[in-house]
């Protein structure tokens, strides 16, 4: 009992010291010894100007910060990433390893994938749109519609007529016969266009996953009917289709062989 009576008592005794020094602390850090000392203010505001450069400078900055913000949907829905990391995840799967290539693994390889089959349409982006604009030939509406023409003409040639012919359903718009023609691509809006290629990608991915199945199912199945032909019928028969899997991927060059196909399936 005394003993906690004395520990009470420090305690007391240490609050009524910190609350004492709390005014000397803050009048100390009101009065800096050093006048020349300020402290900066951070703000946004919206001011009045005279200079219509200024305004132009603005406008430009928020335009590239609206384009950053929206480059990974643009990356991830109008490019073949969605394709490439579908077919990726699907090959992990029929595997059976898990993790193992890691999801960080995975996007990182469909980005560089997709930067490699993107590239003659990046390029002429960059040709078109991004250098005539930098050197003040484009103003900001032309530098978007100029950028858009080679990524609507890559969609325009992935995309199947039946997705493409279900969003103009739905717009209301005369669905087309074939999608071989390119000079009918003008007539295509962009809002049908780019929902129309994202679920052609998608099924275009679940069909190579659905491939890619084949040849692991059938080692499951092997293994399965050996394992209860043998009586063992409480060993997993994962654990031994598992190494079998990874060696006929590992003997048949797997990364190769699905790297090289699915590159081809771009037009």
């Amino acid at each position: 009992m005394k003993i906690s009576k004395k520990i009470k008592f420090l305690i007391s005794t240490l609050v009524v010291i910190i609350i004492l020094q709390i005014p000397f602390s803050s009048k100390v850090f009101a009065e800096p010894t050093d006048s020349t000392f300020t402290i900066p203010k951070i703000g946004i505001n919206v001011e009045s100007t005279e200079n219509p450069d200024e305004v132009v400078t603005s406008l430009q900055i928020l335009f590239i910060l609206t384009i950053i913000s929206l480059a990974p949907s643009i990356l991830i829905m109008m490019t073949s990433f969605t394709r490439i990391i579908v077919v990726l995840h699907f090959l992990r799967s029929a595997i059976g390893t898990q993790q193992t290539p890691p999801n960080q693994v995975l996007i990182g390889l469909a980005l560089f994938l997709t930067l490699f089959i993107m590239g003659p349409t990046f390029t002429q982006i960059n040709e078109q749109a991004l250098t005539p604009y930098t050197n003040g030939e484009l103003s900001q509406q032309e530098v978007i519609e100029k950028a858009m023409e080679p990524m609507r003409e890559f969609m325009f040639k992935q995309v199947r007529t039946s997705d493409l012919n279900l969003f103009m359903g739905i717009a209301q718009i005369e669905p087309i016969e074939e999608t071989e023609d390119v000079s009918i691509m003008d007539q295509i809006p962009s809002r049908v266009l780019i929902p129309a290629f994202i679920i052609s990608e998608l099924k275009t991915g679940f069909m190579i996953g659905f491939l890619i199945y084949i040849p692991f199912i059938i080692i499951d199945m092997i293994v399965a009917s050996t394992l209860m032909s043998m009586g063992m019928m409480m060993l997993p028969p994962v654990m031994i289709s598992l190494p079998f899997k990874i060696l006929l991927f590992v003997m048949v060059d797997g990364w190769n062989l699905v790297i090289s196909q699915l590159v081809q399936t771009f037009r």
